[in-house]
């Protein structure tokens, strides 16, 4: 009896050597998990990055048949091999201009009016560096500002020409009033902040076309085109 009450007794040291492997075991599989968790969550991270940096130069050949140079997390992955179009329009507005000139000599007046039509297109200039830095936290794509890039003339209205009894209106003086219509519709497009909003435009194409779960973020690397003052009259 003595002898079966020793064999039903519960092993403590026993059982505590079990439950200690078992532990053991458990922390060493959490460990080697957590070790290598890191690397697999980067690998993983980078397969994203890359698929986004594919889609980003798609973006950029569709809408500006530019192929940038690409980065990721800094390092290059896709150099720019094709020949982009000089330029990039994004935005274009229809302007009016209106220029009146008067001359008087000897009491004789000559008078010019003139009424044009432009249109005018505001987008970057692409022969400069375009590059695409894609990271974890936003996707940075350098770039010029936009400025004016044309200035198309649609129709010319001679409103008035007016000859002085003496002072009669040149060839010369046509063409010069004529040629001044171009630069007003590019001053009034400059004022009215038309660069700016192709900016915007460029941006609102990339986030339609890019559905990228970080930002994406203009640098523009040269100052943003400033109107020059206009020369004091003499």
């Amino acid at each position: 009896m003595s002898n079966s009450a020793e064999s039903g007794k519960f092993s403590w040291p026993i059982a505590i050597t079990l439950v200690m492997l078992i532990l053991t075991a458990a922390a060493v599989f959490v460990f080697l998990r957590l070790e290598t968790w890191p690397g697999r969550t980067i690998g993983q991270g980078t397969e994203d990055l890359e698929r986004l940096g594919n889609d980003l130069r798609s973006a950029f050949i569709d809408i500006a048949h530019l192929q940038p140079r690409i980065t990721i997390n800094n390092q290059t992955v896709v150099n720019e091999n094709a020949s982009p179009v000089a330029q990039l329009a994004t935005l274009t507005k229809e302007l009016k201009v209106k220029r009146e000139f008067a001359h008087t000599w000897a009491g004789s007046l000559k008078r010019i009016k003139l009424s044009g039509t432009f249109v005018i297109k505001a987008g970057f200039d692409l022969r400069r560096d375009v590059t695409v830095n894609v990271q974890p936290d936003e996707i940075a794509i350098q770039l010029p500002h936009a400025e004016i890039v044309g200035v198309e003339e649609q129709r010319v209205d001679v409103l008035a020409l007016e000859n002085g009894l003496w002072n009669r209106i040149s060839g010369t003086d046509l063409q010069n009033e004529l040629a001044q219509l171009p630069e007003m519709a590019r001053k009034q497009a400059i004022e009215i902040g038309l660069a700016g909003d192709a900016e915007q435009e460029l941006q609102r194409q990339l986030n339609k076309r890019i559905r990228a779960r970080q930002p994406i973020r203009l640098v523009f690397t040269n100052p943003a085109p400033v109107e020059s003052p206009s020369p004091a009259p003499k």
